[in-house]
């Protein structure tokens, strides 16, 4: 198996087509949503095998999964640091481009574990929803 740069997998046509599909949307789009996308380019395509490829990708580092509670796990092609709010009301969920910094009373936490990184979760109600 051909190993690519971010992980261990390959990438096939339908990957490609799902990961090129992602990385032109700013939406953030549940599995649902991007099938629905990927259909029109690859007909026969799955919603299962979308659902399969999109874990996968997120799996190997190519995208990132949005997990919150109660609500459908969205993806997001865009692999720059960023940080997402989610409105409350109808989930919508967009990109914040400012850079966030770890507060500082967690720099210095007593953990044998080295801190590579770290989740904010944003969430609020957006202007059209107000």
């Amino acid at each position: 198996m051909k190993k690519d740069k971010l992980g261990a997998i390959r990438l096939t046509e339908q990957r490609k087509v799902i990961l090129e599909e992602l990385k032109q949307l700013k939406t953030h789009p549940t599995a649902d949503e991007l099938y629905f996308i990927v259909k029109k380019i690859l007909p026969k395509i799955s919603i299962a095998t979308v659902y399969r490829n999109l874990e996968a990708l997120s799996a190997a580092g190519y995208i990132i999964k949005i997990k919150s509670a109660g609500n459908q796990k969205r993806f997001d092609g865009n692999m720059q640091e960023h940080t997402h709010i989610r409105c409350i009301k109808c989930n919508k969920v967009r990109d914040i481009e400012d850079k966030i910094e770890l507060p500082e009373k967690y720099k210095n936490l007593k953990t044998d574990f080295n801190i590579i990184g770290f989740n904010i979760d944003l969430y609020g109600i957006c202007p059209n929803c107000l």
